[in-house]
């Protein structure tokens, strides 16, 4: 199984779960539930279809809504609780992870817009000191560099001592423990750089890019140091009340998920058929900062990459400046060689011809994926209340949807 960070830009591969994957497909569609669901227009009945496909390979639930010249539309399979067998339902709120990271970028570029801050700034003159490492040269690394991930700081999620905190039975004993932004960027300090930024890719240029979480914890403290807000002030300030997302919070330290919500499952990095699923539904977000903390629903996140890509949220200098993406290398998440990285946003090759923005993230408990057309007139948002499953289900999804009409 290739190992996954904890908040990652991809759902993990497919975990063998053996005979617990009946218990859960039999518990995805109580037969008293199962006329509730109403059934899908035929534009989506291919989505619906693939909704259906992912829980019978094992997920517990999932939900996705889409937008586009139709209307919207809302699909769900499965359920939120396997104890009760109540169905995932479209209203969840859930831990989208690192569909955190454009929120970040926005706050980032609306402070720019503003005088604020520049992405040319360096990492040492917004913080000073903080980056210190064998290898690393602070001065020479942007806030441009920390946003489309070509810094080469390395990334705190793949530390071996801290995966283990996270992964079985460890969990449970930090599943609560509150980190701050400082202890996860010396835990990447701890280990030489990648590379150097002048490696990095620039437009135009080629170059060396590495996903990682390190730098959007670094880009959060920056928030908070440029805008004198607290990180959750500053979102709630620059993105989720001027788009009046009402089913969008950041918890800051706490661990728990307002109502509604599915339960989050996990199989906590455990391999093999004996995997055993836990709920993970609470646990401290600090343990992933600007990062991926953020809660939502599909309905919020459309909005958001919808009114990103086509609306006002940005001016227009500032849009050009999150859209200009450096190709992907030694990529760590799903998506394909042909991809480019902007500023906290994504443009995936779907199929020959079919490109969308959007990003993807995972927590425990929580795989989350969005695409957005580049004009924001087609949006679309799915999630997943377990971190197990294959891959290539949520890509035919997505391909199915963006390209297949």
């Amino acid at each position: 199984m290739r190992r996954i960070p904890l908040c990652s830009p991809s759902p993990c591969a497919l975990t063998a779960l053996g005979v617990l994957v009946g218990l859960l497909c039999l518990a995805a569609a109580p037969p008293a539930l199962a006329d509730e669901r109403p059934p899908p227009s035929r534009t989506h009945a291919r989505l619906q279809a693939a909704l259906d496909r992912i829980v019978e390979e094992g997920t517990p639930g999932v939900v996705a809504q889409v937008r586009d010249a139709h209307g919207g539309w809302s699909g769900r399979a499965g359920v939120g609780d396997i104890a009760t067998g109540r169905p995932r339902s479209v209203h969840d709120k859930f831990r989208v992870a690192s569909v955190t990271k454009p929120f970040t970028a926005v706050v980032l570029l609306k402070l720019a817009a503003r005088g604020r801050l520049s992405l040319d700034d360096s990492v040492e003159r917004w913080l000073p000191k903080v980056v210190r490492g064998k290898g690393y040269r602070p001065r020479h690394i942007t806030v441009r560099h920390l946003l489309n991930h070509t810094s080469g700081i390395f990334d705190y999620n793949m530390d071996t001592a801290f995966r283990a905190r996270y992964a079985g039975d460890a969990f449970d004993r930090n599943r609560y423990r509150t980190w701050t932004p400082e202890q996860l960027v010396d835990i990447a300090l701890a280990h030489r750089p990648n590379f150097q930024p002048e490696q990095g890719s620039s437009p135009g240029r080629p170059g060396k890019w590495d996903y990682s979480d390190t730098n959007y914890v670094l880009a959060g403290m920056i928030v908070e140091r440029a805008s004198g807000l607290s990180y959750k002030k500053a979102v709630e300030r620059f993105v989720i009340e001027p788009l009046g997302l009402r089913d969008t919070s950041v918890p800051g330290t706490s661990p728990r998920l307002p109502a509604p919500h599915a339960t989050h499952y996990s199989t906590l990095f455990e391999d093999g058929p004996q995997a055993r699923v836990r709920d993970v539904t609470e646990f401290s977000p600090t343990v992933a900062f600007s990062a991926g903390q953020l809660i939502s629903t599909v309905g919020d996140v459309n909005t958001f990459m919808a009114e990103l890509l086509g609306g006002e949220l940005l001016p227009a200098a500032q849009r050009r400046e999150l859209l200009d993406a450096v190709p992907v290398d030694g990529d760590k998440g799903h998506g394909g060689p042909e991809d480019v990285y902007g500023l906290g946003i994504r443009h995936f090759k779907l199929a020959p011809g079919c490109w969308a923005w959007g990003h993807g993230g995972m927590i425990p408990g929580s795989a989350t994926r969005t695409v957005v057309s580049a004009d924001g007139r087609h949006a679309m948002t799915m999630n997943r209340n377990g971190d197990w499953g294959e891959q290539a289900l949520e890509d035919a999804a997505v391909r199915g949807e963006l390209c297949g009409r």
